[in-house]
């Protein structure tokens, strides 16, 4: 088994985007059918990264971790971030 799609809501969707940009993913605008617009991003693993407009607050308290071969101003290691709206990122830079 293996996860295919993470899915967080925020009210702050645009700065979300630019953070989740800045690791490395690249984002699509999408919207199916009648349902919101969105942001999502394909993962190197095939894993679906998504950020929903949430009509109030977020996803809530939630760790997310990715592994990232290299990132520029990163040195290699855990670093742990916080995205807009507080979700603690724990990335792993290789090298």
């Amino acid at each position: 088994m293996r996860a295919n799609l993470l899915v967080i809501y925020t009210t702050r969707r645009e700065e979300c985007r630019r953070f989740y940009a800045s690791l490395g993913m690249v984002f699509q605008a999408e919207q199916h059918g009648r349902g919101p617009s969105h942001h999502a991003a394909v993962l190197p693993d095939g894993m679906v990264f998504e950020i929903y407009p949430a009509a109030t607050g977020t996803t809530g308290p939630l760790r997310l971790g990715f592994a990232v071969e290299t990132l520029p101003g990163y040195a290699a290691g855990r670093h742990l971030l916080h995205d807009p709206d507080g979700r603690t990122v724990e990335l792993h830079v290789e090298r």
